[in-house]
């Protein structure tokens, strides 16, 4: 059976990096008693895989593990009582926010990201007088009909017009939400959108200006990976 699990990331935890946390899970599995499926072959491992890596110092509310437990459908424990026993197992700073059955023909989380939500902070100390300002002029920036940035790739620099991978956004008193594409067609992260602005507007920022909190990942018709499973009753 294939399930997919929500958690969060918070606090110290930012810090530590994605293959850290992969191996957190791992042993948080077995303290779980998860009957979670090993691979086959001379080095089995178990079958676990994330949707959409976490930069180091992000914060998140909407993480995302695939993995597949040997427990057939009557058999298996709630979503409700898995949830609780994963949580058991977890140190500060990470929780497990859901535990959904996928169909049988589902695909794995990270094949399945078209978007992900950003909440943008100013660090306490680092933000302007005015925030609200900030983030007022930060959301006429990107009404812009082109941005283009220089972005790094595999292949080398490359000019890119990021505007048609920003879906939404809106300013707040002291944050701003946006909704950019994510995945392997295009992946935008918030640090580039605000590298744009510096480098149009000529308004600097310290490295550590900016806490970025993601908030949600979504699947193709943007719809949170959660919504593609059910909760096992």
């Amino acid at each position: 059976m294939k399930v997919r699990i929500k958690f969060s990331k918070q606090g110290p935890m930012k810090f530590i990096g994605h293959l850290d946390v992969m191996r957190f899970f791992q042993k948080v599995m077995r303290r779980a008693e998860v009957n979670i499926r090993y691979s086959e072959g001379f080095s089995p491992h178990q079958i676990m895989s994330f949707a959409a890596p976490l930069g180091v110092g992000l914060t998140s509310n909407g993480e995302y593990l695939d993995i597949e437990v040997t427990d057939d459908e009557t058999a298996s424990p709630s979503s409700a009582v898995m949830v609780e026993r994963l949580n058991a197992a977890m140190v500060e700073g990470i929780e497990v926010l859901s535990y959904r059955k996928l169909p049988d023909n589902a695909k794995n989380a990270m094949s399945m990201v078209a978007a992900a939500d950003y909440t943008l902070r100013f660090r306490p100390g680092y933000g302007p007088e005015d925030q609200k300002a900030f983030w007022e002029r930060l959301a006429e920036f990107l009404e812009r009909s082109s941005i283009e940035i220089i972005k790094t790739t595999k292949k080398g620099e490359a000019l890119v017009d990021i505007k048609p991978h920003i879906y939404e956004y809106r300013a707040g008193d002291d944050s701003l939400f946006i909704r950019l594409a994510a995945g392997s067609s295009a992946n935008i992260k918030p640090e580039l959108v605000i590298a744009a602005y510096s480098e149009q507007t000529g308004e600097t920022f310290s490295p550590f200006a900016f806490q970025v909190q993601r908030e949600e990942v979504y699947g193709e018709g943007m719809v949170p990976l959660e919504e593609f499973g059910e909760d096992i009753e």
